[in-house]
């Protein structure tokens, strides 16, 4: 049996014929244009999908755009990023855009390597989740292709950014826990030291919330804080940590959804119960954290909004690359579940005996 030919390209000049139109209304059409009437338009599309034509990508970016939108996230395993990339697509979902992502493994070579490698093949625009890349790299791509950043807070004259208020989301937590007779409150931080990333990064705006919200509570002899990553792995070690303090927490403030799964997973290895013994707040609002078994506490920071306003200002940039860059500050929520509870007894008692003051 001979194999078959591959089947020829169908082209914008069998379109025209096809619809009976010039190849000048057809691409009208696909770009969008003024000119092109209704009729036009409708007499257009039918043949289109009669033909199953589709763009030639290569051909439009010589024309000066590809129609797509390269979106970078840092670590494809955190359940947040998804309520992210649902935002970006839902706001993209009725114009021509389409999304590519490319994975930055939290590394700046990483990250190089896929933003790089976008704009090479002509990508009208990027969203970049979270970039570790310092601000002049950062602005060199912006420099190249309309850049929305996301979760940085920092600004820049050349990109827009989109964060979440971390601070505000960490008051939430710290309040929350205070509120239920919580003193001991201790953090999982991710460990960072660039004095950039310190001052823009989410993880380093919590930590910096946290240790803020503990003394503005009165409990700044309890601040405590263990430096990992924002990994599962990284709350299991965290939370060994902790619990292996001569004070044990009777609360643990996971920065991250999924730092706390590690942290569930460590108590339950210590022999620990949540909440009998040790409240758990996470992080992001995650699919995991409302799962009934899972029902964990966590802060929502509206990543489907924050998907939705980034790929906004990516359109908006893409038609004017001069425009004033904008900073877009979404305010979180707290939402309690089954993983915070009161304080136990008699931590709270012993506490409240000695003033509140630390016990051996």
């Amino acid at each position: 049996m001979e194999p078959q030919a591959p089947r020829r390209r169908v082209t914008i000049i069998d379109v025209a014929r096809h619809a009976q139109v010039s190849t000048t209304a057809v691409s009208k059409v696909l770009r969008n244009a003024y000119g092109a009437s209704p009729e036009m338009r409708a007499k257009v599309r039918r043949a289109i999908d009669e033909l199953g034509y589709r763009p030639h990508a290569g051909a439009r970016a010589l024309r000066g755009q590809t129609y797509t939108i390269g979106v970078m996230l840092p670590d494809i395993r955190n359940p947040f990023f998804p309520d992210i990339l649902d935002g970006i697509t839902q706001a993209l979902e009725n114009t021509e855009y389409q999304v590519l992502l490319g994975p930055g493994c939290n590394g700046e070579e990483a990250e190089a390597r896929v933003t790089e490698a976008m704009i090479d093949r002509g990508m009208d625009g990027l969203i970049l989740v979270a970039p570790v890349s310092s601000r002049i790299h950062l602005e060199r791509l912006a420099s190249a292709v309309p850049t929305v950043v996301v979760g940085r807070h920092g600004s820049s004259s050349l990109y827009d950014t989109v964060v979440n208020d971390d601070v505000e989301g960490a008051t939430l937590v710290v309040g929350h826990l205070a509120g239920l007779g919580h003193h001991r409150i201790a953090h999982i931080e991710h460990h960072e030291t660039d004095p950039t990333r310190l001052a823009e990064m989410p993880n380093a705006r919590r930590a910096d919330g946290y240790r803020q919200a503990m003394r503005a509570h009165g409990l700044a002899e309890f601040i405590d804080v263990a430096s990992t990553s924002y990994t599962q792995e990284g709350g299991r070690l965290g939370a060994k940590e902790l619990l292996n303090r001569p004070r044990r927490p009777t609360a643990v403030f996971a920065g991250a959804d999924v730092v706390a799964m590690g942290v569930l997973e460590a108590v339950a290895e210590a022999g620990l119960s949540v909440p009998e013994d040790i409240s758990v707040a996470g992080y992001d609002n995650t699919t995991i954290a409302a799962f009934g078994p899972v029902s964990l506490t966590s802060v929502d920071q509206a990543g489907h909004a924050i998907g939705g306003n980034a790929a906004r200002l990516v359109q908006e940039r893409i038609t004017d690359r001069h425009k004033t860059s904008v900073q877009v500050s979404l305010a979180p929520a707290l939402v309690p579940r089954r993983t915070t509870a009161h304080a136990p007894e008699q931590a709270a008692d012993t506490e409240s005996r000695q003033g509140g003051q630390p016990i051996d």
